[in-house]
C-alpha cells in the first residue's frame, strides 16, 4: 500500500513538473508573441494561443504516455494514460484525451504484399461485419481498392469502376491513408463507415509489418469475438472483467479465462498486451476561441514517430 501510494505520489510529481514547463514555454511564446505584432485582432492572437496550448497539450500528453508504458510490459485501459486529463491557468485550458489504436483491426493487412487476401484479417473483418451487418462483398471491394492490380474480386472494383462514376477518380492501389478514405469504395456508405470506425485502424504497430497484432487488455468486445468464432459474446465480457480486475501481462495468462486454452494457441503471433500506436486528442480554449489538434504517435525505443497530424 505504501509503495502504491509512493508510485501515485511520484506519477503525480512528474506529471506536475511536465505539464508546468510546457505551461511556461508556451507563456514565454504567447508574450513574445504578443509584443512582436500588437496589431492582431484579439480574436484572432486567442486563437493563435489556443493553438500552440493545443500543440503543447499534444507534447505533453506524448511525454506522459512514454513515461507510464516505459516501466511495463503492458498497456491497458486501466493505465493513467487513458484517463482523460485538464489543465487550467490564466492563459486557458486544455484537454487531454488519448485512446490505442492497437486494439482494433488494421484494415491495411486485408492484402499481402503478393495481392493474396491475409486469412486472419480477412476471417476477423467478416466476422466483425456480420455483428454489424456489414456485406461481405464489401472486403472484396476494399481489397481491390488496396491491391496494386486491375483485375476485379467477386463482387469487387477496380478503377474502371470508378472512373464511370458521375466523379470519376481512380483505386487508390495501395494501403488507405485514413479511415475518411474508406467512403470512396463501392459499398462502404456513409453509415457502413461510422459502424466500423470504432473496431478499426489504418495504421500498423510496427512499420512494414505484414499483420498488426491486436491488444487484447484495450480490444473492445466487438473486436474480442472477431478474434476467433468460439468466442462468443459470454467469453468476450469475460475477458474485459478479467483485464479490468488484472490487466493480462502477457498472452499465455489468457487461461485464466475459462475455455480459452485452445482458442490461445491458435492466436499466437496475431494478438499482443502492449499496443504501440496510440490517438491523442488536445483540445485548448482561450477566452471564447478552441482549438484542437489530433495526433497519431507510433512508440518505440527513441522518439515518438508521427503518423498522423491534424488542427482543426
Amino acid at each position: 500500500m505504501i509503495r502504491n501510494r509512493r508510485s501515485e505520489q511520484g506519477f503525480a510529481l512528474i506529471l506536475t513538473l511536465v505539464v508546468t514547463a510546457l505551461m511556461v514555454a508556451v507563456t514565454t511564446e504567447l508574450i513574445h508573441q504578443v509584443y512582436v505584432d500588437t496589431s492582431l485582432s484579439r480574436g484572432f492572437r486567442d486563437g493563435q494561443q489556443a493553438s500552440l496550448l493545443a500543440e503543447s497539450g499534444i507534447t505533453g500528453g506524448s511525454k506522459l504516455l512514454q513515461l507510464v508504458l516505459a516501466g511495463q510490459e503492458y498497456s491497458s485501459l486501466s493505465d493513467k494514460w487513458a484517463a482523460p486529463f485538464r489543465l487550467e491557468d490564466e492563459v486557458g485550458t486544455i484537454e487531454i484525451m488519448t485512446s490505442e489504436e492497437s486494439g482494433r483491426i488494421n484494415l491495411n493487412s486485408l492484402v499481402q504484399p503478393n495481392g493474396e487476401l491475409e486469412p486472419f484479417t480477412l476471417a476477423a473483418l467478416k466476422r466483425l461485419g456480420k455483428r454489424l451487418q456489414i456485406p461481405e462483398e464489401a472486403w472484396n471491394a476494399l481489397a481491390d481498392w488496396q491491391d496494386s492490380d486491375d483485375l476485379a474480386r467477386t463482387n469487387g472494383a477496380e478503377t474502371p469502376y470508378y472512373k464511370s462514376l458521375k466523379t470519376p477518380y481512380a483505386a487508390r492501389n495501395a494501403k488507405l491513408a485514413t479511415l475518411t478514405e474508406l467512403s470512396l469504395v463501392k459499398g462502404l456508405t456513409a453509415e457502413i463507415v461510422a459502424k466500423l470506425r470504432p473496431f478499426v485502424t489504418v495504421y500498423a504497430g510496427q512499420s512494414g509489418a505484414p499483420l498488426s497484432q491486436i491488444n487484447i487488455n484495450t480490444a473492445p468486445k466487438e473486436v474480442l469475438t472477431a478474434l476467433d468464432e468460439r468466442i462468443d459474446d459470454r467469453m468476450a465480457e469475460r475477458i474485459l472483467e478479467e483485464r479490468r480486475l488484472r490487466p493480462f501481462k502477457n498472452t499465455a495468462e489468457l487461461s485464466r479465462v475459462p475455455g480459452f486454452d485452445t482458442i490461445a494457441i491458435g492466436l499466437v503471433g496475431k494478438i499482443s498486451v502492449k499496443g504501440a500506436v496510440y490517438r491523442l486528442n488536445s483540445l485548448a480554449r482561450v477566452k471564447e476561441s478552441a482549438r484542437t489538434v489530433e495526433a497519431v504517435l507510433r512508440l518505440g525505443g527513441g522518439a515518438p514517430e508521427i503518423l498522423s497530424w491534424q488542427e482543426y
